[in-house]
């Protein structure tokens, strides 16, 4: 929680939750990478807070994901819950220009 009483989640965490990033450790690797932005601002440290009616872009694979914030969620639950923590604000845009040896952030290691 916030100083000013309005309930707050790391994003990482959140992110996590919402079962967008695989786990809290890959999630932090999205904001270190500048693949998350918080209203339109890219997210640097996955501490930055997200409160309910914050607007998230984060890039998954080859598309960008513009979402906003319905619940902050005290757990990673089963897909159901966790698509009950947000909306998406437009359907997901595939990335422009991909070169050919582009490798996903997240690809197996």
């Amino acid at each position: 929680m916030s100083g000013d009483g309005v309930a707050t989640l790391r994003i990482d965490k959140w992110l996590w939750h919402a079962r967008l990033a695989k786990t809290r450790s890959l999630a932090a690797r999205l904001c270190a990478a500048g693949a998350v932005e918080l209203a339109d601002r890219p997210v640097a440290k996955p501490n930055q807070a997200v409160r309910i009616g914050s607007r998230i872009t984060v890039v998954q694979g080859r598309q960008r994901r513009r979402i906003e914030v319905l619940a902050l969620g005290s757990r990673r639950g089963p897909a159901v819950e966790a698509q009950s923590l947000y909306r998406e604000l437009a359907p997901p845009e595939p990335l422009a220009r991909i070169p050919d040896d582009w490798v996903p952030l997240l690809a197996d290691e």
